[in-house]
């Protein structure tokens, strides 16, 4: 097969939880310790860090590769969903899998892999972890896909885990209500393994990480602002700023308003992991925060696709997100004109919650992503009309960001977002020519 057949062959032949939705989601670990024990339990071979969490997880992990890679460690990164190509879900020192491999992992083992029936994420974890082995690499950060407890990757036995924060999102799946969603989370805590809980804001769920922790003899470290952080600010050129305790000063490429509180996350991270043998360097940690975007391929997190007018993209897609980049946007009017908002989300997310939270004095194209889960952009604009928000429909995502190019100014901001799928529309727009 080519690449591109084999790629067709993974998206029609196992079901794909980004277009497929609910019916992708296998629950249990039954199948993913079947592909492990074929493979030979590939995930043994290196030291693993775990990544879970309703929001920044995908950040906190770029970071952490970025900074381990820096220090001199060869380091494997997993995350989903991926932007533009496959092959960012898998990464080793920045670099994608090559094509040959996936083309190989699929042939080679289709046989033994169908019996099973495996979902796509089944799938790629195992070949995650499989091709890490093979590239010898010392660490592999890897992301949670969704909750914890019965996640395809939880089959690890990691040297850290980390949960970023909580908030509303999956509650199909994973409970609606951020207790249970916080128990499903906590089930990435494993006996004698560290665990950093990142953002818990909510009285209610700090218990129930201290209870998991205690019921299996993990310890806990809770990231506290000034117990790693003397100072931290995002400037005007939306840069972040920050005078750490361990690793004195430096910037941060990732802007957005959360990065402030990710940061505390890797910095107590990156304590835990040298008080437990790992050499971090000064320099590293400089090099990861300021270049992270270079060293590891991340996409999506306020990035800025262009200039004059502005264009910036975020795949935040829940409550937890729109927290901060509601508030964003809406300071951006200091430094901008007008805001232009090109946005769209899938059916089963808090689609009320979100549009509550996105700014009422911006213009907007309602539009829907090229996946069958995402909402038709008229019944979206009927949704956001109830909350005030004004705008024109657009039916795909590369009219609706014409259409916001041509009615911005210089001094303008375009916005794009709502949906991870949206951004992934968009980017190759922008993105010509980028391989």
């Amino acid at each position: 097969m080519t690449y591109e057949e084999t790629l067709h062959y993974l998206y029609t032949s196992i079901p794909v939880f980004q277009n497929a939705g609910p019916s992708a989601y296998k629950p249990g670990l039954g199948t993913s310790i079947a592909l492990d024990d074929h493979l030979g339990n590939p995930h043994k071979a290196y030291k693993t860090i775990h990544v879970a969490g309703t929001n920044g997880k995908g950040s906190v992990s770029h970071l952490l590769a970025a900074i381990l890679c820096q220090s001199g460690y060869k380091v494997g990164l997993y995350t989903s969903p991926h932007l533009v190509d496959f092959r960012e879900r898998i990464r080793v020192n920045g670099q994608k899998i090559p094509e040959e491999y996936v083309i190989d992992f699929v042939e080679h083992h289709r046989s033994f892999f169908e019996t099973l029936d495996p979902s796509f994420f089944e799938l790629t974890s195992s070949m995650a972890f499989d091709y890490f082995r093979a590239e010898k690499v010392d660490y592999a950060v890897i992301e949670v896909g969704m909750g914890g407890r019965l996640d395809s990757t939880n089959i690890i036995t990691p040297i850290l885990s980390i949960i970023t924060n909580i908030s509303l999102d999956h509650t199909q799946f994973l409970g609606d209500t951020v207790e249970k969603i916080a128990v499903e989370k906590a089930g990435i805590i494993k006996k004698g393994v560290p665990a950093v809980i990142g953002e818990i804001d909510q009285a209610g769920l700090l218990p129930i990480f201290l209870k998991k922790a205690q019921e299996i003899g993990s310890k806990l470290f809770l990231p506290q602002f000034e117990e790693v952080l003397h100072n931290a600010y995002l400037d005007e050129s939306n840069e972040w700023y920050y005078d750490s305790i361990d690793y004195g000063q430096f910037f941060g490429e990732l802007s957005g308003a959360v990065q402030g509180k990710n940061a505390a996350t890797v910095l107590t991270a990156l304590r835990v992991l040298q008080e437990n043998g790992t050499d971090i360097t000064r320099q590293a940690v400089r090099d990861g925060f300021e270049h992270v975007v270079e060293l590891t391929g991340l996409m999506g997190r306020w990035q800025t696709l262009q200039k004059q007018p502005t264009v910036i993209c975020d795949t935040g897609h829940n409550t937890g997100a729109w927290q901060y980049l509601g508030f964003h946007l809406t300071g951006e009017l200091k430094r901008h004109k007008q805001i232009f908002m090109v946005v769209g989300m899938v059916n089963d997310k808090d689609i009320d919650g979100v549009l509550e939270l996105m700014p009422k004095n911006a213009f907007y194209f309602f539009t829907q992503a090229s996946v069958p889960r995402a909402m038709p952009a008229e019944k979206f604009a009927e949704k956001a009309a109830r909350h005030g928000l004004p705008g024109t429909i657009c039916d795909s995502v590369p009219k609706a960001v014409e259409q916001a190019l041509t009615r911005a100014g210089q001094d303008d901001i375009v916005f794009i977002g709502g949906s991870t799928f949206v951004v992934a529309d968009a980017l190759p727009l922008f993105l010509k020519g980028n391989k």
